[in-house]
């Protein structure tokens, strides 16, 4: 009788162990992900900050292009707002959609805009524009390199809270799946804007 109380403490204790090295997995592996997305959410926020004093610099340049400074401004702001968001989290899958539309949206009016600087040779011979473009590009790279970590951590994530047995404690201790970033237009957000302004 003694041998199975005995043997019966150790199968439960061993049990907890791997339950515990379970849940901590998960712990450490949302967090990873949840890290990706703030990265991701510094070089949004780079990106919305400099977008008004490049259009401020342009506007004398480009007064009869009020329409299109009008749409970047406007996306801007409209992708800024779903970022200053209290349910600005991965794990809501609404909100992520609606974060990412903005964010296309975003990327589209600003290559309108790069399209229209391009034709005009006295905005490529600005140097604070040349500056503007230039670090908004870099900050369009960052962009694609944070959201590819995020989506790679939140595919990890995912897969380690629906495997079994790890499901067993995703479920139980409510691990909600992450949603990746995905935008609708792939080709406008993973191409930075081109600008020559050589």
């Amino acid at each position: 009788m003694k041998v199975f109380v005995w043997s019966f403490i150790v199968v439960v204790v061993l049990v907890m162990i791997f339950g515990t090295s379970i849940f901590n997995k998960l712990v450490r592996s949302r967090n990873q992900a949840k890290n990706g997305f703030a990265q991701i959410d510094v070089q949004l926020k780079r990106r919305h900050d400099l977008i008004p004093n490049l259009v401020e610099t342009t506007r004398r340049y480009l007064s009869h292009e009020e329409e299109t400074l009008i749409r970047v401004i406007s996306a801007r702001n409209h992708a800024q707002s779903l970022q200053d968001s209290s349910k600005h989290q991965p794990d809501s899958l609404e909100h992520m959609a609606l974060f990412a539309k903005a964010e296309s949206m975003l990327s589209k009016a600003l290559g309108q805009f790069s399209a229209v600087v391009e034709a005009y040779p006295e905005l490529k011979a600005d140097s604070m524009i040349k500056e503007l473009m230039d670090e908004l590009t870099n900050t369009e790279n960052r962009i694609g390199f944070a959201r590819q970590h995020y989506n790679d951590s939140v595919m990890f994530y995912n897969n380690d809270r629906e495997v079994f047995p790890n499901n067993l404690i995703s479920t139980t201790f409510g691990f909600r799946p992450l949603s990746p970033l995905v935008f609708e237009d792939r080709k406008a957000i993973a191409q930075a804007p081109v600008v020559n302004i050589g």
